[in-house]
């Protein structure tokens, strides 16, 4: 049905069913009231913006603006500069074992942590852990790069001091490529454990505790009840978190890597968000970072619709 057709019928629908659409309109007023900041937020810094992605087409300058600015030649100029880039299949590579290895190593812990917690019996001492595993999420990456330099630095790190009291010779784990990218991994596990692991209990909560009654009364223990009960009531949200960390997985963290990493670890640690923020934003070559940063999003959109229709299997589908 073409714009034309939908505005004729629109035109044409029964005066009652305009004035009940108003009805409920006015008597829903409070919460589209409620909706209107969020609307008005996203239409301004989320979707207006969008229209920036069009400097990646162009050859553009800063002083003549994103219409004064010249359309690139060929329209795919940047897009093959990125490419022919001797760093971007390093890159490339990088970003997507990072998130790889975020990925396999990062959801187990919160969801084993959340099983863990919820067979705890003394409800003063779930409280003491969960809060004592959440508290890191809040703090800055900078804080902990300092822990992390403060327990692995080569000099006067507090692991390294013991290690070269027993060999004679320290680690270089920050400045390392064998290390960096499992320090990095640990890192964000030991900072993002305790907070996914309250979306995991939150799901627990909403099993069907006669499920779990059944199970006693037919001689099931806990790792019974876990592997049979648990697991499968929070397959969906499992599922869910996993499409929505794949609709990122080109992301890898740059806050993290841009803080953490240095010279002697570029060719593990140097990513798309990193070598973008050197050459795009530093050297100023604007649309090579919007060009870049358009690929990313073509391909996250990828991912997270085919993730989303495998998960239609396991009922964790979003759409």
């Amino acid at each position: 049905m073409t714009e034309t057709h939908r505005a004729a019928a629109a035109a044409h629908r029964p005066p009652e069913v305009r004035r009940k659409r108003r009805d409920v309109i006015w008597r829903y007023r409070a919460l589209y009231l409620m909706l209107l900041p969020g609307f008005v937020y996203y239409a301004i810094y989320v979707y207006a913006p969008m229209y920036g992605a069009v400097i990646a087409f162009k050859d553009y300058n800063v002083i003549k603006g994103i219409f004064g600015s010249p359309w690139a030649d060929p329209w795919y100029k940047y897009f093959k500069a990125f490419f022919d880039s001797p760093y971007a299949w390093q890159t490339l590579r990088n970003t997507l074992l990072i998130s790889l290895y975020k990925l396999v190593w990062g959801m187990p812990p919160g969801i084993l942590l959340a099983v863990l917690l919820n067979e705890v019996r003394h409800e003063w001492y779930k409280r003491f852990v969960q809060t004592v595993s959440y508290l890191p999420h809040f703090l800055s990456m900078v804080i902990i790069y300092g822990l992390v330099t403060a327990l692995l630095s080569q000099t006067d790190g507090l692991l390294n001091q013991w290690i070269k009291s027993i060999t004679g010779e320290a680690v270089p784990f920050l400045t390392s490529t064998d290390w960096f990218r499992s320090i990095l991994v640990a890192s964000g596990i030991w900072q993002n454990v305790g907070w996914s692991a309250i979306i995991y209990l939150a799901a627990i909560a909403g099993i069907d505790p006669s499920l779990y009654e059944a199970a006693r009364c037919d001689g099931a223990g806990r790792l019974r009840m876990i592997w049979h009960i648990t697991l499968p009531g929070i397959r969906s949200v499992i599922m869910l978190l996993l499409v929505l960390r794949l609709g990122h997985v080109l992301d890898a963290g740059f806050e993290q890597i841009y803080i953490m990493y240095n010279v002697h670890v570029y060719p593990v640690a140097d990513i798309i968000d990193t070598w973008v923020f050197r050459v795009g934003l530093v050297e100023m070559n604007f649309s090579l970072a919007t060009a870049v940063g358009l690929f990313k999003t073509l391909i996250g959109i990828v991912l997270i619709v085919g993730a989303n229709r495998l998960a239609k299997r396991w009922e964790g589908s979003i759409w």
